[in-house]
């Protein structure tokens, strides 16, 4: 990227209606797609788009996020100039740890101005995309903006819970409303934001000053007359993954494979945690229909329209359909499977019968035996 860019992943306060799936691990690191976390497709974005310095603002159950970004060398981040930065909490005090994203931000300001870089984007973990930040960037000097938002117009209503905007026709913002307003518009805010370094800073100062600590509600809302906030338009496949059904939505959605090249390839390929695993195993009298089937896994009975994570063993007789099966789990043999999502090492006995709804998908938590 010719603009120097710094990239923050804002993991403070997201929207979370994942129940037990996050109940040990935050929402940037929820399993995703046989093999993947949420918080890769926006970290992939920025670094197929040329930005080598990422900041990651952890908040809380922040332990496997550290497991799974490491050093950043997935990512190829620590050979790059300034690599992969995670920043929890500055303090472990109940009542500053539930304050806003911009009180966090100025507690950290000395990483901001020992920053040489002009510009910032700013996102959330819990969009699954795959954006081409050089071309926003570009977008916000054409207009000149003072903020640029990415957007995406849905013409279906989402399961996910996400920002909706009113924009003119010049691409101007002139309303934005919270995750659960009413607003009639079929323009979605993707939580990212575009604007330079000095006036993030400036806004992180100006709000704290006057007693708001929130970057979106307090520095953005309460600012749309004075600055020039503008939409750039997304095109590609958006996923907002904030609540059960619309992990289960999306995640099912893989399964098509046209979703699959789009969000995965262009306009560049999605990075994760590699893990080495021997390729899955099908033995004689298996059946796989439609799935997506992670490396590791032993499958010995029936897999249709579902996802497997790495070293899932589907035991004979077993029927797995319309699921989601997370890493090391186990289906006994003759038991049946249908329409669930099951966390890391859940293990089903022989013999049962496990049934959610299709709007409503049955969860087992981690390391549950059933």
């Amino acid at each position: 990227m010719k603009h120097k860019v710094l990239g923050v992943v804002n993991l403070i306060h997201e929207t979370d209606e994942l129940e037990r799936l996050t109940q040990s691990r935050c929402l940037a690191t929820v399993p995703f797609g046989a093999r993947y976390r949420l918080i890769d497709f926006v970290l992939s974005s920025m670094v197929n788009s040329g930005i080598s310095q990422v900041a990651v603002f952890a908040h809380t159950k922040f332990r496997s996020l550290m497991d799974h970004l490491g050093s950043g060398k997935h990512w190829d981040l620590q050979h790059r100039q300034s690599g992969l930065f995670i920043l929890p909490p500055a303090t472990d005090d109940i009542q500053e740890i539930s304050r806003g994203d911009l009180y966090h931000f100025y507690q950290h300001r000395d990483y901001f101005e020992r920053s040489t870089w002009e510009y910032v984007v700013i996102t959330r973990s819990h969009m699954v995309c795959n954006v081409d930040f050089e071309a926003v960037i570009n977008h916000h000097l054409e207009q000149e903006a003072d903020i640029t938002v990415v957007c995406k117009r849905e013409t279906q209503p989402s399961p996910g819970k996400a920002r909706k905007v009113k924009m003119e026709d010049d691409g101007r913002i002139t309303s934005i409303q919270d995750h659960y307003g009413r607003m009639l518009s079929d323009i979605v805010s993707m939580e990212m934001y575009v604007m330079r370094k000095e006036l993030l800073m400036e806004l992180v100062e100006t709000s704290l000053a006057q007693g708001q600590d929130h970057l979106v509600r307090h520095a953005i809302f309460s600012r749309l007359g004075q600055l020039k906030v503008h939409g750039y338009m997304y095109e590609g496949y958006l996923g907002v993954v904030n609540t059960l059904t619309s992990y289960y939505d999306h995640s099912m959605s893989l399964l098509q494979p046209e979703v699959w090249k789009e969000l995965f390839y262009q306009p560049g390929p999605i990075y994760t945690k590699v893990k080495d695993e021997p390729p899955a195993r099908y033995t004689s009298g298996s059946h796989v229909s439609n799935s997506l089937i992670a490396n590791g896994c032993r499958i010995e009975g029936t897999v249709l329209n579902s996802i497997l994570f790495r070293g899932v063993h589907v035991e004979k007789g077993a029927l797995i359909k319309d699921s989601i099966i997370m890493q090391n789990g186990k289906v006994g043999e003759n038991s049946f499977v249908s329409n669930c999502i099951l966390d890391k090492d859940v293990q089903v006995e022989g013999n049962r019968d496990l049934r959610g709804t299709e709007g409503t998908p049955f969860l087992a938590g981690k390391k549950r035996v059933i």
